[in-house]
């Protein structure tokens, strides 16, 4: 096999050559990653920075799979009943995520029938835990940045006076 890269002379002769310089452009549009996917789903109409783009997207990704039509019509209808507190439309989302044939949406209704009383407590209230929740959040963060360094009194005081 004379004259081919399997000569190593002629393989080394070949790397010395100028080349021409490769384009590199960016890609024309961003890929779908899974959180992208999620705001693309999730995100509020008003909040949507190019809502036309993003209706089309979905619009082309509901016509390329039936099941994804389903899982994109439940999660947006679902975080719908959240926001607006329609705690009426609980029980039929209930029932329409429990015969979807997506086994996700079937496990997740089935948890939130689990716990109802406190699932339709929370779309019907209007108080959060959200507070609370951060104050723990907070705490626990002390405590890790404390562990090994100081005693209690100083973990006292840093949980005391907010710095």
């Amino acid at each position: 096999m004379t004259g081919s890269f399997l000569n190593p002379q002629n393989f080394a002769i070949t790397i010395g050559k100028p080349t021409a310089p490769v384009k590199v452009t960016e890609p024309s549009e961003k890929p779908l990653t899974p959180k992208s996917a999620t705001w693309l789903v999730l995100r509020r109409e008003e909040k949507r920075e190019d809502a036309k783009a993003d209706q089309e997207l979905l619009a082309q990704i509901q016509a390329q799979n039936s099941e994804l039509a389903k899982a994109i019509a439940l999660s947006q209808d679902f975080a719908e009943l959240v926001r607006q507190r329609q705690p009426e439309k609980l029980d039929g989302w209930l029932e329409r995520a429990t015969q979807s044939a997506l086994k996700a949406f079937e496990r997740f209704a089935g948890s939130l029938r689990n716990d109802y009383k406190a699932v339709k407590a929370g779309v019907t209230l209007p108080w959060s835990t959200g507070p609370v929740e951060g104050h723990i959040n907070r705490l626990k963060m002390l405590k890790r940045q404390m562990f090994g360094r100081a005693n209690i009194d100083l973990l006292k005081l840093r949980v005391l006076y907010e710095t």
